[in-house]
């Protein structure tokens, strides 16, 4: 298992793509933020795996431990006897944003030309079997592919209501203020990026890519592309909250004034980079 701690330059952690000329077979990178996800972690781990393995998708899963306090190291160690997986470690917790952006540089400098690069939770709230459908909408045309609670034959379990309450009012704020043709999902962190695209994209905007803290970080990811030029979709998706380990990272209030202030500054033309 490839183990690197808190990366003070840019370097790949990933297999890198292959030489100039050589054609590679299309991968899925996906990118895990972890922070305290020891609990989690294993079935969502195997469920990654026997997903990608029954569709023939060769894959790569990158966890960026956050500073857990827990086991997620551990977890991730045991991991990587029976599927490829790579740990990136931050010695102290950076946030959400800091992982992140961490997991996508590392990805996008490892990925060929055909890859698809995929973010999502790491506590085992979102499906990885919707990765093939994902994979599909890519292939039949789209840059980014969002896994959508606004979907019909979407579902959520085990949601608390104010969590509902945030992703409703931001879904109707951002439809009005900064709307963006196919999405719905404004804040759900689970996606399939085509890799060019999301290379072409930080490449413009360089380390302020990641700009925003905290789970607001996630939308101005979406905003950023916005302008790109993209083609944005929706698959449908059951989540379930019911599964998920230990407590919720999120401070409900913290994330919406956030939202609230990304809103006004974007409407205001501040991109938050070049």
């Amino acid at each position: 298992m490839n183990v690197t701690k808190q990366p003070t330059e840019r370097i790949d952690v990933l297999p890198a793509q292959p030489p100039a000329g050589e054609q590679a077979a299309r991968r899925a990178l996906i990118v895990l933020p972890a922070y305290n996800e020891e609990e989690s972690l294993p079935p969502l781990l195997d469920a990654i795996q026997s997903t990608l393995t029954a569709a023939g998708v060769g894959y790569e899963v990158l966890v960026v431990d956050d500073g857990s306090q827990d086991g997620t190291a551990r977890v991730v160690s045991q991991a990587s006897f029976r599927m490829p997986v790579t740990l990136v470690q931050h010695e102290q917790n950076r946030g959400l944003a800091a992982a992140l952006r961490t997991g996508l540089e590392a990805a996008v400098r490892a990925s060929g030309p055909e890859d698809v690069i995929f973010t999502l939770d790491a506590d085992n709230t979102q499906p990885p079997g919707l990765m093939p459908r994902m994979l599909s909408m890519i292939s039949e045309g789209h840059d980014v592919v969002i896994a959508s609670r606004f979907q019909a034959g979407s579902r959520v379990v085990g949601v608390p209501w104010r969590r509902n309450l945030m992703s409703l009012a931001a879904r109707g704020l951002f439809t009005v203020a900064l709307p963006i043709r196919g999405v719905r999902d404004y804040t759900c962190g689970y996606r399939a990026y085509r890799a060019t695209a999301l290379r072409d994209a930080m490449n413009r905007y360089g380390d302020a890519f990641v700009s925003e803290t905290g789970f607001s970080c996630m939308v101005d990811v979406l905003l950023k592309l916005r302008g790109q030029g993209l083609v944005m979709g929706e698959a449908p998706m059951i989540l379930r909250y019911d599964q998920k380990g230990g407590a919720s990272k999120m401070r409900v209030a913290r994330t919406a004034l956030q939202t609230l202030s990304l809103i006004a500054r974007r409407r205001l033309g501040q991109t938050g980079g070049k």
